[in-house]
């Protein structure tokens, strides 16, 4: 028998665009011509929920709730008195999410079309903050606010499990043992649940596969899978049922509780094509007793199984991700937080893609740096990504493109965005890297030519001990550096900040906080966000506690999920206590605000004045970079071909000729003269140095092919007109 697969995404992630994982499955089994349909039964929920019955069945569901329950908040009585207007507006809100329906943006604006409830009572203070935005944004952060409001009402009133992009997912966090998730199990299905098993059922009939594969990206996805293969079990015992994704890749690494499958026939580890590949096999030869890192239940045990002779694919062998069967007109943008990096995530829709699998560094002791989606670095072409994003511009009408790589390396970065202005490809694009010292100046303004607009990166602990002990590679001095390189170039920078990593004492922290402040201050930093350290099952730390002062509470392995630790660092800190001022100073100092306010005024208990010089990201900035060029340095003209004018110059009786080259930049024209030799030499240089040149030249060959015909190639390169043409476009890379 065929088999056919159905592989879904369990609710919830985002609403602005499908998580990538069974797009990527689907584009791999269509290299192999295997017949698969896909769901994000996220959105489908969601859409089902918010819409004019949904919100009528809500509002019936609840009336119960009312009758019974005296402790009912205002908030929420204010909303079911108001049902009324929700129902009425909700078909609209989320077409105009759906950028189906601009012009409602000017009525919601008016602030007397949608009804309002406790998240507006956060208008006033982000009026500053928004009071710049064009009509279509404020509208969208009403609209969400709207919908806040409902969620609140959900969480309340109906299923305190509810949350836009994650449920129950605190049943799927530190989750050592199933007992707590499987008991959930057993009770009745919830509202929210009700919605989701009528949804899969209808999909299942329509496609009726052989095999069920559910992708569990993070904790907030895990007890809906479990309701989605419970449901299918219970109902199509026939249908074989496997999870993969990035929870049991990380977490159910040690699984040893038989009760797990009695929900799923397999689990499978790490990249998923090879074992979803001996699956099918299998289901196909029953003979066959051949899988990948795969879990299943044998002989009533629980045994992984990685016997398989076959290799993992090469990435330029994967496919190219196929989104079809999703409803990509139906996610719904939102704007929740002023944090612009954050917007990105949950504003617009984005094609996922990865420049290579796993990290060139992985070295980051706080990361999960023993696993293979982590520890196999193998970098995709800049030829291939460039085909497969033209694939996805044709197959999906959508022209940006968020790279979800760990850090995408700066040599790659710069080998895609030269494709990408050889192929005049019109894209946006943004993604995660390192700090390092090789974004210079003229990368960044490369990867700005080419349509990058944004980039994170991990600063963590703002510490040059720290880092250290991190293994990060960089120095906040080479942070300041990097981030002015990407701010000056128009790119705007997000930092992941960290505080309670192993031995940070609490002076650190503060000066930490005094380093985050000065890069805000100096506008190189636009974005950033505060994480407390977690301790993880597979990064250095955890498997080398005793390295860094720390003692984990217990050494048993769970046998459901096993990943964050519980531990004790030896400097005894609460590092809690930090998180309020930590991250309110943040909110303000994106905002270009309270840089003057004293650190101790973020804090309601006593901290140690910052021991950090007060202009030393000012100082590291005004330190002047290293202006020699490395030989093998490619040299590039992004700029347009000039017109050409010889004139005549003459001085005390002496007359030579001169050339006028005239350039038209995308913003302005101007241009600049050369001697006669010297321009017609660059006439043809850039010619060859052109971007949609066939081959690259680098600044040796450059020199060299400059010295065949004239001389003193240093004295030309850093004289007037070259420093000019370098302003415009003339990058040594």
């Amino acid at each position: 028998m065929k088999t056919k697969l159905f592989v879904i995404t369990p609710p919830f992630t985002q609403l602005n665009t499908p998580y990538p994982a069974t797009a990527y499955i689907k584009g791999f089994l269509n290299t192999k011509n295997i017949e698969s349909a896909q769901a994000d039964l996220g959105i489908d929920v969601i859409l089902e929920l918010f819409s004019k019955k949904g919100l009528l069945d809500l509002f019936q569901v609840s009336s119960f709730r009312f009758q019974v329950d005296s402790e009912i908040s205002d908030n929420s009585k204010r909303i079911f008195a108001l049902q009324d207007e929700y129902v009425k507006t909700i078909d609209s809100v989320i077409q105009f999410l759906q950028g189906k329906n601009p012009t409602l943006a000017l009525q919601i604006c008016q602030e007397d079309f949608l009804p309002e409830a406790s998240r507006f009572a956060q208008l006033e203070e982000l009026d500053w903050a928004f009071g710049t935005m064009g009509t279509q944004d404020k509208a969208k952060h009403l609209a969400t606010l709207y919908l806040e409001d409902i969620s609140d009402f959900i969480v309340e009133c109906v299923d305190d499990n509810f949350g836009f992009s994650r449920y129950a997912e605190r049943l799927g966090r530190s989750a050592n043992s199933f007992d707590e998730l499987y008991e959930a199990l057993q009770q009745e299905p919830t509202y929210i649940d009700s919605i989701l098993i009528s949804l899969l059922k209808t999909k299942i009939e329509i496609i009726k596969p052989t095999l069920f594969l559910i992708s569990v990206p993070f904790p907030g996805n895990l007890y809906s899978a479990f309701r989605c293969a419970q449901w299918v079990k219970q109902n199509h015992p026939e249908i074989k049922i496997s999870m993969g994704g990035g929870f049991p890749n990380t977490e159910l690494r040690s699984l040893s509780d038989k009760r797990v499958f009695e929900f799923f026939d397999f689990i499978t580890l790490d990249d998923g094509e090879v074992p979803i590949e001996e699956l099918i096999f299998n289901l196909e030869n029953p003979d066959s007793n051949s899988f990948k890192r795969t879990f299943l239940l044998e002989n009533g045990e629980v045994v992984y199984k990685n016997n398989s002779l076959k290799h993992d694919y090469k990435q330029s062998q994967v496919g190219t991700p196929d989104y079809s069967d999703l409803p990509l007109d139906k996610y719904i943008s939102v704007i929740e937080i002023v944090n612009p990096m954050h917007r990105m995530w949950s504003d617009g829709r984005w094609n996922k893609l990865t420049m290579a699998h796993g990290c060139y560094w992985g070295k980051c002791t706080f990361c999960d740096i023993s696993l293979d989606y982590i520890k196999v670095y193998e970098p995709v072409a800049a030829s291939l990504l460039c085909d497969r994003m033209e694939e996805l511009i044709e197959q999906t009408g959508q022209n940006g493109f968020h790279f979800v790589d760990e850090a995408a390396p700066p040599a790659l970065m710069r080998a895609v965005a030269l494709e990408i202005l050889k192929r005049k490809l019109a894209v946006t694009w943004w993604t995660n890297i390192r700090f390092e010292k090789s974004f210079s100046k003229d990368l960044c303004l490369l990867l700005k030519a080419s349509g990058c607009i944004a980039v994170s990166g991990g600063l963590e602990v703002a510490s040059d001990r720290l880092l250290k002990l991190i293994d990060k590679g960089v120095t906040v001095e080479q942070v300041a550096k990097v981030t002015r390189n990407f701010t000056e170039a128009g790119i705007m920078v997000h930092a992941y900040l960290m505080y309670g990593y192993p031995t940070q004492t609490i002076q650190e922290t503060v000066d930490s906080l005094e380093m985050v402040r000065q890069l805000f201050e100096a506008g190189v930093l636009q974005s950033g966000f505060w994480h407390q350290f977690a301790l993880t099952a597979h990064s250095p730390v955890g498997l080398y506690p005793e390295k860094f002062g720390v003692t984990k509470k217990t050494e048993a392995i769970g046998t459901f999920a096993n990943n964050d630790i519980d531990y004790t660092d030896s400097t005894g800190i609460n590092h809690d206590k930090f998180s309020f001022g930590l991250k309110k100073s943040l909110f303000n100092f994106m905002h270009g605000i309270c840089f003057d306010y004293e650190l101790q005024d973020w804090f309601d208990f006593k901290i140690p004045k910052t021991k950090i010089h007060p202009d030393f990201i000012f100082n590291a900035l005004e330190e002047q970079n290293d202006f020699s060029t490395k030989p093998n340095a490619k040299v590039v003209w992004l700029g347009g071909k000039p017109s050409a004018e010889i004139f005549t110059k003459s001085k005390k009786g002496k007359s030579w000729e001169m050339m006028s080259l005239t350039f038209h930049d995308k913003k302005e024209s101007f241009a600049i003269q050369t001697s006669k030799d010297e321009g017609e030499w660059l006439l043809s240089i850039l010619r060859n140095i052109s971007v949609s040149a066939t081959k690259n030249y680098t600044f040796q060959e450059v020199k060299n092919d400059f010295e065949t015909q004239l001389e003193d190639f240093e004295l030309f390169w850093y004289s007037k007109p070259v420093n000019t043409l370098r302003e415009f476009g003339l990058l040594v890379l």
